[in-house]
């Protein structure tokens, strides 16, 4: 449901509000033009200690390295000219 009447709107206000909830975005209309639009609140930050656990994961991932499936190189092969 991308767009929805006023009328059906006020009538189905609890469908509407479920596909907010999920993610998707509703644009109310009144006489075939746009009025309003209905969408999902951005997540709140994460803050104190999950935000810590979520920076020491990233952390360790980061010093573990990602093998990208290539050739290795030195540092000296990759500043090579």
């Amino acid at each position: 449901m991308a767009s929805v009447g006023a009328r059906e709107a006020n009538r189905s206000f609890s469908k509407i509000l479920r596909e907010a909830e999920s993610g998707k975005t509703v644009t109310i209309t009144r006489n075939g033009k746009p009025v309003a639009r209905l969408m999902p609140v951005a997540p709140k930050p994460l803050s104190g200690k999950a935000r810590e656990k979520s920076l020491a994961k990233l952390m360790k991932m980061l010093e573990k390295g990602f093998d990208l499936g290539g050739k290795g190189f030195t540092r000296d092969e990759m500043h090579e000219r």
